[in-house]
């Protein structure tokens, strides 16, 4: 099933008989990544929790120097996705690549302990961004290729709502800690660190080197003892010939050939271009309903909350009735939580319905785009197709944060909202258009009796 609804172009996968498919229990290879992404989660939002305070109070750093190590910490682990993707279906093992992914970030959070200046920090927290960027579309191919294809909107729902639950847990972590130990940061660090090590664990532990063995993509063979060398016969050709030729660079650039996943690319980049950052929309949330100073580190814990409680019905239903119709819908919500901040009257729940509407956009759209993406991608090059459309829209995503900025900083909040509101508008528009279901082929005409001589 494609980000479009249920009349999918010709030598797409059909849509599932709804009779056949049951409420089936989510595959254990998913549930297990939902494990590691749970508590690796934990480790690196105790960590990004305190960041910014220990930078700017603890070491002295500017916001202008904290701005431009926010956005290296953001832009890397987008620019990594490509080469995790495509090592993954280079050589074959999506769990060795995502290992090392989870290893190398788990690896930096000791380091913390020992770096006390900005140049040492910034190399460690681009190391552990480049994990984060390698593990990503790896771990992704996991989840779809161990799915059934008409089930993957949940699992990447279940996936997600695992993640967030990490997300929430490790602030709340962060506070508990600074709150009673001493020497609160270097705490942080380090008991982030155990917790990064033991996600690590789990994945090897827990998670199978194949795709769970269902029929959603190839399984991946154990290895098999050395044999001593023989001479070659003719099967030993025929069996060469049916291996599969190695992932080669041309392979991953010609994905982008496929009409369907070109397009599926092209929309989140130009949704990316101008969905606003998490920050800021809380920053502009702040500033419109006068939150206190002390209250703004929960505005998060609101965004993550609502999309926790959703993410799993929002990708079931994107399976059932279709998952551009579910996309689309999530950007609309955005889209009104835009129009709240800027017309909205100073209402009580003014926070809380914007924290829902900004919860309810992740929930329908954060799970769907992969499993949209998983659905138009031979299993071969999962990874890399899932790491195509990933980097495209972060990057976009971090364009758009530079746009706003500038355009908060010369026009104001309000205008600047206004043009990004705009510009979702239009984009969404245009995504519709493009992502539309394809038009059904006519039917062959019946021959003519008397031509054919028939009675």
């Amino acid at each position: 099933m494609y980000l479009a609804d249920r009349s999918a172009p010709a030598g797409a996968e059909p849509a599932p008989d709804r009779g056949s498919v049951r409420a089936a229990a989510v595959a254990p290879t998913v549930l297990a990544l939902g494990t590691v992404s749970l508590i690796t989660d934990i480790s690196s939002e105790m960590v990004t929790a305190v960041l910014p305070l220990y930078l700017i109070a603890g070491l002295g750093l500017s916001p202008l120097g904290f701005g431009a190590l926010d956005g290296v910490y953001n832009g890397v682990s987008a620019l990594v996705q490509l080469t995790g993707g495509h090592l993954a279906d280079r050589v074959r093992n999506h769990k060795l690549i995502a290992g090392l992914g989870y290893g190398l970030s788990a690896l930096c959070k000791p380091l913390l302990l020992f770096a006390h200046s900005l140049g040492p920090i910034s190399v460690i927290l681009t190391l552990e961004r480049t994990g984060k960027g390698l593990r990503t579309a790896p771990r992704d191919a996991l989840i779809s290729l161990s799915t059934p294809p008409e089930l993957q909107g949940r699992a990447f729902g279940v996936h997600r709502a695992m993640d967030t639950t990490g997300a929430l847990l490790g602030p709340l972590a962060a506070f508990l800690i600074l709150s009673v130990a001493v020497d609160g940061y270097d705490a942080v660090f380090g008991v982030s660190a155990c917790v990064a090590a033991l996600g690590v664990v789990v994945l090897m532990l827990f998670v199978p080197s194949g795709d769970g063995g269902t029929r959603a993509g190839p399984r991946t063979r154990p290895p098999r003892p050395p044999r001593p060398p023989r001479q070659r016969t003719p099967d030993d050709s025929a069996a060469a010939a049916e291996r599969p030729a190695p992932v080669r660079l041309r392979d991953a650039l010609g994905l982008l050939r496929l009409p369907r996943l070109r397009n599926l690319a092209i929309c989140a980049v130009l949704l990316g271009l101008t969905t606003v950052s998490d920050a800021f929309v809380h920053l502009l949330l702040q500033r419109r309903t006068g939150i206190g100073d002390q209250w703004f580190p929960l505005l998060p814990l609101g965004t993550a909350a609502v999309f926790l409680l959703l993410a799993v019905p929002a990708g079931a239903l994107a399976d059932r009735i279709g998952r551009r119709t579910v996309f689309l819908t999530g950007h609309a919500l955005l889209l009104a939580g835009y129009a709240l901040l800027l017309w909205a009257p100073d209402l009580p729940a003014l926070p809380y319905l914007v924290l829902a509407l900004h919860g309810m956009f992740y929930a329908a759209t954060d799970g769907v785009l992969p499993a949209a993406v998983a659905a138009t991608v031979p299993a071969e090059l999962r990874a890399t197709g899932l790491a195509l459309v990933g980097t495209g829209q972060a990057l976009a995503r971090f364009g758009c944060s530079l746009a706003f900025g500038a355009a908060w900083t010369l026009w104001g909040t309000g205008p600047a909202l206004a043009a990004a509101a705009a510009g979702l508008l239009c984009c969404a528009a245009v995504a519709g258009f493009v992502l539309r279901p394809a038009a059904p082929a006519p039917p062959l005409p019946l021959p003519d009796p008397k031509r054919t001589g028939s009675p």
